[in-house]
């Protein structure tokens, strides 16, 4: 589900402005340049997948991110990073002989 949720880019770059800081709904519409009702719909979905916290103060809502299940992406990804870093290692030792190679 947090594949699904980060495929927005509205929310992504929600979670972009609360690893800054926490921020007002209202903070966030502006950034975003989006309506506030617009806003409040994709921090509900955030909050749904456990991606964000809301607090409560008086009469606003605080909201801020949690980086838990973002840390379940990070995991999942490890493998892949991995074999890019394979790849890439490759690519380098391949440079440096046709580099040597072409060297009088």
């Amino acid at each position: 589900m947090t594949f699904e949720v980060l495929a927005e880019p509205a929310r992504r770059r929600i979670l972009d402005l609360l690893r800054e800081r926490p921020r007002l709904v209202g903070e966030l519409s502006e950034a975003l340049g989006l309506s506030q009702p617009g806003t409040s719909k994709h921090l509900r979905v955030l909050r749904d997948a456990g991606l964000v916290r809301v607090r409560a103060e008086a009469q606003r809502r605080r909201y801020e991110l949690d980086p838990a299940p973002l840390a379940e992406i990070d995991a999942w990804l490890a493998p892949y990073r991995r074999m890019w870093a394979d790849r890439f290692d490759a690519l380098e030792r391949h440079l440096d002989t046709a580099a040597d190679e072409e060297t009088p």
